[in-house]
């Protein structure tokens, strides 16, 4: 049972016509009622509920009226508080049982009963103060419940604080079998990030490997905007019904993670497609809008044995650099051409060769086989078309349509598929997507799901182990560190600090100008696989210059603080 309870001036109501068989007769002549002063219950028994309810609901209701000091009282059947309903006839025996038994209580002056049954309009003026209104849930999840002196503490409710901070703290990388560039152990090295069994599969970022993600997110949407495509973000929690439209709920409802509400079913976000589907089906479309591309950086969770978790690479919680291209036939091969231009601008970025592959139809999959046939066909064709080399990876395509997959090759001769380009059919026909074309006629759209870094936790592991954490200077969580030669340059280095973040504001610069030996700070700099390393001793300070130490160079370069700024604001801004 639900109750929401409003302590008003007055309410009027008024039965309007029949909404139920059993609906209560009402003498036409009652007309429309008032009552004044008064706490109205809208209340909706649900189909947990019984006729044992009755007391609890009575006991709430006189609770509440001593909170406010009420003496005329309302009870109002509301059906919209609840979506899981109890049988009308229940539910109208236990509202004319509450009211015969208030009735005889001495405390309240009026017990009056809105019709059962009918459709009415009402009116109603709620008071001002604190408590005049309040929602409650009786019965078996009664967690409205205010009335302290029940509250019961239990043996599980004492917690042992000691043992549970030891039990987390026990998350520790076994590095006795993992080599020196493994990303899980350059993530320690780095600073970039942790895991924790409190929380498997999902990362903890630090400082500097948020850096790292923020500069590829920056990247990704500045490409992005220059394509045309329009950013949006859906909801990480949706209904089951929408992914019962999409086929999720039945395919895939054992690797998702699942929650209620309301006695609702509900999925945690394992893709982002359903929900561009909505975001297309919020407003009607023209052709003139085609081809429409919007991009999601959405946080997904997929659920996985706790035995193949491996740092970045399987995870259960991850960024999808999603996008969805709705587009006419017509536009197929010229938007799929764009998106293998753009994966291509991305992996040359990071010094990946690729290659691609043609994944068909799955054992599991939604839609007609003709349709199937179409969509690899028209895949097929376009890689044709673009002169492009490819492979059949036959039935690894997606449940709702053949894919093109990109697998890039890493510095150590590891293959990885990551950017992938989906061609669907059956997606728009599941959600009704429509169009208005040039006739006026309503048309079906064709849907493109493509994405280029894949998962970005996946992509930055892939990365860190290619580059050996060695990363561009643009993407290094510190760019620049200063070290003193003695502690009597450090006034000069704090100097120099100071004009190069007034100059460059977005550089990330740290210093160690602590007393240990120079070399040891230029190793711990060198280990950090900071790109730049400024010395500074006498002879800088008295030439005001800066000595120079490129990462993975030896050679020490002496330039001007003017000369060093540009050279390295140039290369963060083309990202070299």
């Amino acid at each position: 049972m639900k109750i929401i309870s409003l302590h008003c001036d007055y309410i009027k109501f008024k039965a309007l016509k029949k909404a139920l068989k059993t609906a209560e007769l009402q003498p036409e002549e009652e007309g429309e009622k008032e009552i004044k002063d008064c706490l109205v219950i809208l209340t909706a028994v649900e189909s947990s509920d019984n006729e044992k309810i009755v007391e609890e609901y009575i006991k709430n209701i006189k609770d509440l009226a001593s909170k406010v000091n009420a003496k005329n009282l309302v009870l109002y059947p509301y059906a919209h508080l609840s979506s899981n309903l109890g049988n009308p006839d229940l539910a109208k025996n236990i509202l004319v049982e509450a009211q015969n038994k208030l009735k005889k209580d001495k405390e309240f002056k009026i017990v009056e009963r809105a019709p059962f049954g009918f459709y009415k309009e009402f009116e109603l003026k709620v008071k001002g103060h604190p408590l005049s209104e309040l929602s409650r849930e009786i019965g078996e999840r009664d967690i409205g419940k205010e009335n302290k002196t029940e509250t019961k503490i239990t043996k599980e409710e004492v917690y042992d604080h000691e043992k549970l901070l030891r039990e987390i703290s026990k998350s520790k990388l076994d590095t006795s079998k993992l080599k020196d560039n493994d990303h899980r152990i350059l993530g320690q090295k780095l600073d970039l990030f942790s895991f924790n069994e409190v929380a498997p599969g999902m990362v903890f970022w630090h400082n500097n490997g948020l850096v790292i993600y923020n500069e590829l997110v920056k990247y990704w949407g500045e490409l992005h905007k220059k394509a045309d495509y329009k950013m949006i973000k859906t909801p990480q929690i949706m209904d089951s019904k929408l992914w019962k439209i999409s086929g999720h709920w039945d395919k895939y409802k054992e690797n998702n993670f699942s929650t209620k509400y309301e006695d609702r079913d509900f999925l945690v976000k394992p893709m982002n497609c359903p929900g561009a589907m909505l975001v297309f089906r919020s407003k009607q479309r023209s052709y003139k809008d085609l081809p429409l591309r919007m991009g999601e950086l959405g946080i997904v969770h997929r659920t996985e044995l706790s035995g193949v978790l491996t740092g970045l690479f399987r995870v259960i919680q991850f960024t999808q650099d999603d996008a969805h291209l709705f587009c006419t036939e017509d536009q197929i091969e010229e938007e799929i051409k764009k998106i293998i231009n753009l994966v291509d601008q991305v992996y040359k970025k990071f010094g990946f060769e690729y290659h691609t592959e043609l994944s068909t139809r799955p054992e599991k999959f939604i839609g007609n086989i003709k349709t199937w046939e179409r969509a690899e066909k028209t895949l097929e064709s376009v890689l044709k078309k673009n002169k492009m080399n490819f492979k059949i990876n036959k039935g690894d395509g997606a449940f709702y349509g053949p894919k093109i997959d990109f697998h890039i090759k890493d510095s150590l001769g590891r293959t990885w598929q990551c950017a992938t380009i989906q061609l669907d059919f059956s997606m728009p026909e599941r959600f009704q997507l429509r169009y208005i074309d040039k006739d006026n006629k309503e048309v079906q759209p064709i849907v493109l799901h493509r994405v280029i870094f894949g998962s970005v936790e996946r992509f930055i592991g892939i990365l860190l182990e290619h580059l050996n954490g060695a990363l561009p200077t643009w993407l290094s969580p510190v760019q620049v560190r200063v070290i003193n030669f003695t502690d009597r340059n450090n006034k000069y280095a704090e100097k120099v600090i100071k004009e190069l973040q007034d100059k460059l504001p977005s550089l990330r610069i740290d210093s160690d100008l602590s007393s240990v030996p120079l070399g040891r700070k230029v190793r711990e700099a060198e280990m950090q696989r900071i790109p730049y390393i400024i010395v500074l001793g006498d002879k800088e300070e008295k030439e005001k210059t800066l000595a120079i130490r490129r990462r993975g160079s030896n050679k020490i370069s002496s330039e001007s603080i003017e000369k060093f700024i540009k050279t390295i604001a140039e290369e963060i801004k083309e990202r070299k």
